[in-house]
């Protein structure tokens, strides 16, 4: 950094792991805070040192405890501001209500859009996150939003662990099939999309077809989460029924619950990797699932912020020390 005296990094509730890891990379501490619950639910923060006139970054994922997690990083907003730091930089490596991002039907919140209001309420003067749900979302912000993504990580996994040469990218829907095209392209591979119907607000969803030629050729899911694993499930046994061969996954977040990790043990998938942009514990003994680290990419981008360095470089390609750092 050019000033490691003016950047303090803290770590919400939810970013502690991280935080370290995006202090290491920068090779600096992190800022010693205290998050504390009281027994009635209340949630306290608390800047265990001075952030005054300093540069501050709170890592915090909007994830697995949405409500708290997103509550949380209202209070961290205010209480950096009232302590007088120079400028807050909320880091959500995952915005959970970022699928939240339109009124479909009547009656309903934007909610993407009033947790982007309120965050930038409550303080912040910037946001770096990755792979939102809906990339309009960054227009529900008025301050700058730094919007990463997972696609060259993972796709630099892949290259690296396997054949790709008769490989075929696969989006599970048609409203990923944009960016599973991106993929596509990094890859340099063919695309197929899966014709996907929801018919209810749950996890479950129904592979109708598979748009793409996928006989006698490896097949790599793309998409941005699971939760339940069924829609990732389902479309490995429409391929496998289709005559694919070896399938795989990728995943920018993975939010998978216990019974969600168990499906992904009992299906056709081989390999299913995934980032850290979630602290998901439940994944931790899967003999399938597999993480790399996006903190190193998070720490090059504050790095580059704090020093007024571009970051649409990140957006099409990781550097070597960035993809040396992440676990590949």
């Amino acid at each position: 950094m050019s000033d490691n005296n003016e950047i303090k990094i803290f770590a919400g509730s939810s970013g502690k792991k991280f935080a370290d890891k995006i202090c290491e990379y920068l090779k600096i501490k992190p800022g010693k805070s205290e998050v504390i619950n009281f027994t009635e639910g209340n949630i306290m923060v608390k800047s265990k040192e001075t952030v005054r006139d300093k540069d501050v970054y709170l890592v915090q994922s909007i994830g697995l405890e949405p409500n708290n997690e997103f509550t949380e990083i209202l209070f961290w907003m205010d209480a950096f501001k009232r302590a007088s730091a120079q400028s807050v930089t909320a880091i959500i490596p995952f915005f959970s209500y970022a699928q939240g991002d339109k009124k479909d039907e009547p009656r309903v919140s934007i909610r993407g859009r009033v947790c982007a209001e309120s965050i930038e309420l409550a303080g912040a003067d910037r946001v770096i996150t990755m792979d939102l749900h809906s990339p309009q979302i960054q227009g529900f912000f008025k301050n700058p939003v730094d919007h990463l993504y997972a696609m060259p990580i993972l796709c630099e996994y892949f290259m690296k662990n396997y054949d790709l040469s008769n490989t075929v990218v696969v989006s599970p829907d048609a409203g990923f099939a944009k960016e599973a095209r991106r993929y596509s392209a990094y890859l340099n591979r063919p695309v197929a999309i899966g014709d996907k119907r929801r018919l209810y607000h749950n996890e479950s969803a129904e592979i109708l077809e598979i748009i793409g030629d996928v006989r006698d050729r490896d097949a790599l899911i793309f998409d941005d989460f699971s939760i339940s694993g069924g829609t990732l499930v389902d479309l490995a046994r429409g391929l496998k029924e289709r005559g694919a061969r070896r399938i795989f996954a990728g995943l920018s977040h993975i939010l998978l619950n216990d019974s969600g990790v168990e499906r992904i043990e009992n299906s056709p998938i081989e390999e299913l990797v995934s980032t850290d942009s979630v602290n998901n514990k439940v994944i931790t003994d899967s003999r399938k699932i597999k993480l790399v680290s996006v903190a190193p990419l998070f720490a090059e981008t504050i790095y580059r912020v704090h020093n007024g360095i571009s970051v649409s470089s990140l957006f099409k390609g990781v550097p070597k020390k960035v993809l040396k750092s992440s676990n590949i």
